[in-house]
């Protein structure tokens, strides 16, 4: 634990350096949750609604933080040490891949957590936001999607050799997520078709989950996005750590 904790507070401090993590982590989300409520008010989300486009577009724009870190943070950090080989040097002392990519679990995890508190108190404050679920369900809800994006992320670290490789492997991964999961444009609105695709994406399944919970609304199949966002979890963690390159 001693060892982590030291990666940890190294990581956390580099991080904090890093301009992009913050403008995509934290400033993003904000801004997004701001621009949809100048837009929508506190108008229902549909005619006879018992609740808010705003209440059902929280939980959307609070994975948008967990996509930004998990799919951009730990790949392009853990690239950018294996192709300036700072790696090699990690190889020959007792750090593991599993310490090395749970330090960037956690690191990131703190920064996905900040963003959301940010993205909560901007609804509270500016738009009246109040969550008609249970607020421990969500959070339970939200530690699954978050471990599944994150867990993509550190299997998307294992394999990238380089930074460019990671960066075309996050834009596969991080944009058709950001664009068509619900995450920015409502999944309600979509057409068909995309909803379709979409359905395939992890990230969709846990906003769905997400936006059951918060709205109080039962969903039909519960087992079904928590099953998808399980198995990506036990899937990428298992990979990450077999396939986990030092060079």
């Amino acid at each position: 634990m001693t060892k982590l904790f030291i990666l940890f507070k190294t990581e956390m401090i580099l991080a904090a350096r890093e301009f992009s993590g913050v403008l995509f982590g934290l400033i993003m989300p904000v801004g997004i949750m701001l621009l949809l409520g100048i837009i929508q008010g506190e108008n229902p989300a549909f005619e006879g609604a018992s609740y808010s486009m705003m209440q059902q577009s929280f939980p959307a724009v609070a994975t948008i933080g967990i996509c930004a870190t998990g799919l951009m943070g730990i790949p392009l950090t853990i690239s950018a040490y294996r192709e300036k080989k700072i790696l090699k040097h990690f190889k020959v002392t007792p750090t593991s891949p599993f310490l090395l990519l749970g330090a960037q679990f956690l690191t990131n995890f703190v920064f996905a957590v900040i963003s959301t508190l940010m993205v909560l108190i901007t609804a509270i404050i500016f738009f009246d936001y109040s969550m008609m679920g249970s607020l421990i369900k969500f959070v339970l809800a939200y530690g699954l999607v978050l471990s599944a994006i994150f867990s993509l992320g550190m299997m998307i670290a294992s394999i990238s050799r380089t930074v460019k490789t990671a960066n075309l492997l996050c834009t596969l991964f991080y944009f058709p997520m950001l664009l068509l999961s619900g995450a920015t444009i409502p999944f309600e609105i979509m057409p068909s078709g995309l909803q379709q695709i979409s359905n395939f994406m992890p990230l969709t399944q846990g906003i769905k989950l997400l936006k059951s919970i918060s709205l109080s609304i039962p969903l039909d199949d519960w087992i079904r996005p928590v099953a998808i966002l399980s198995m990506t979890v036990i899937i990428s963690l298992i990979l990450s750590v077999k396939i986990f390159r030092w060079a």
